[in-house]
């Protein structure tokens, strides 16, 4: 049987789409293998997002070889996509494929073997005008899947590679979107996350404009058997009071939100072409916590962004412990080779960014202990996941850690009363199974 090993990073929608490919592989009679293990075919889906991504993908690229010198290496994702040229220069690559011929990757391949020649696939992204849809694909995080409802960015943040890597912004069909979901149903599986690499630009694209992220959340909640609606990152600019309003009406949705913020100063944000304000920021926080009465808040930010000053960086600083986000990941800006803010003046050097990011990271930490106190002595419910050790651990609606001293909980709904914190995870109590709820007031 022909073996094929699949290596991804990045993000999520590289890892669905890596499920995806395994599918059409495994329907062509391939065997999927570990990629530590010999194998006729290594894929591996590249991320671009920072240059350490592409460090991190040229070393594993070039391990490959070493596992099996006769394999066939093949490099698609986004770090194929933007930078073809400099990857023809590694001799280990065989086929560099591009992220709209991914769909395609079993026939490539085989065209490959009968052609050596036929080294390069890949199309100018900008061009595709459609979503690539790969049909019902299943793509699970443990007890919970992924779901891919759309693709590329319109954005353009200077920092930002994606664009180039990903295109414009392509919507899939909400109907394809229902039946991957009742698919999944079927399965047994009670959460999805939709994900995509801006949904908050879902249906920007549709020919009728009336159908957007909302619309979409309302028709997925219909779905039997699915209990939670997990959202991936969204820009703030998609909560407006009546996309609050209706949301709160989408009862499975779950109350965690990971808003893209990046600076807490409003002149750092404009370098960064971010399109809002920290004013504007402060009132979509309001909103959700006015709404959500347990909503869990996390975001990004990068510290050492071109021009920084120290004084941009306090504002930032006093702005964030206002806002008193329940997590905050903190990324060290690093220059992005093709981006305007890669040659910008006035670049904040590798110290100060350190001490900034230490300092950040402090402030995250106590907020996110000060959140997780709160529940002791709470009663939350929790879709459990997996084992680990003598407990099953899970999470609730707003994403907290949770574990149990239990047997056979997994996938279930369970009813928890908290009586500890370990670190970031709550322990606690089963108190009563099989529940149907996906929330629990405080």
């Amino acid at each position: 049987m022909k073996k094929v090993a699949f290596y991804t990073l990045g993000c999520k929608v590289n890892q669905y789409e890596t499920n995806a490919m395994i599918e059409r592989f495994i329907r062509e009679n391939y065997e999927i293998v570990d990629f530590e293990e010999l194998s006729d075919i290594y894929v591996i889906n590249t991320c671009t997002v920072t240059n350490m991504s592409d460090r991190k993908s040229r070393q594993i690229i070039r391990r490959v070889k070493q596992i099996n010198p006769n394999s066939i290496l093949v490099v698609t994702g986004c770090y194929a996509q933007v930078a073809s040229k400099e990857l023809e220069k590694i001799e280990e690559i065989d086929l560099i494929v591009g992220n709209t011929e991914k769909k395609d990757i079993v026939n490539i391949v085989e065209n490959y073997k009968k052609d050596i020649s036929s080294k390069y696939e890949i199309s100018d992204i900008n061009n595709q005008k459609e979503f690539v849809d790969f049909g019902t694909t299943t793509y699970t995080e443990k007890t919970r899947a992924v779901i891919k409802v759309q693709d590329g960015c319109n954005n353009f943040c200077s920092y930002c590679i994606i664009p180039y890597a990903k295109g414009r912004v392509r919507s899939r069909k909400v109907e394809s979107v229902i039946d991957e979901i009742k698919s999944i149903a079927q399965k047994g599986i009670q959460e999805v996350v939709i994900t995509g690499i801006h949904v908050a630009s879902y249906g920007l694209d549709f020919k009728d404009k009336n159908i957007r992220l909302i619309d979409l959340l309302e028709e997925i909640n219909k779905v039997e058997g699915i209990k939670r609606i997990r959202l991936g990152s969204l820009e703030p600019n998609i909560i407006t009071d009546e996309f609050v309003e209706r949301l709160k009406k989408v009862d499975k949705i779950c109350d965690h939100f990971h808003l893209s913020l990046q600076s807490g100063c409003t002149e750092t944000l404009k370098r960064m072409n971010r399109k809002y304000t920290t004013g504007d920021f402060e009132k979509v926080v309001e909103r959700l916590r006015n709404a959500f009465p347990n909503v869990a808040l996390t975001t990004d930010i990068i510290v050492g962004f071109p021009a920084e000053t120290e004084e941009e960086f306090n504002i930032t600083y006093e702005y964030l412990k206002r806002i008193k986000f329940y997590k905050m990941h903190v990324f060290k800006y690093s220059q992005r080779k093709g981006t305007r803010a890669a040659v910008m003046p006035n670049q904040v050097d590798g110290n100060h960014k350190e001490e900034r990011s230490h300092k950040l990271i402090e402030l995250s930490n106590k907020n996110e202990e000060e959140f997780l106190d709160r529940y002791i002595g709470k009663e939350v419910y929790v879709l459990f996941e997996q084992k680990e050790g003598e407990y099953i651990k899970g999470h609730t609606s707003n994403y907290l850690i949770v574990k149990v001293n239990s047997e056979k909980l997994e996938n279930r709904m369970v009813k928890v009363k908290i009586e500890t914190r370990e670190g970031d995870e709550l322990i606690g109590e089963a108190v009563q199974q099989n529940c149907n709820k996906t929330e629990i007031e405080m």
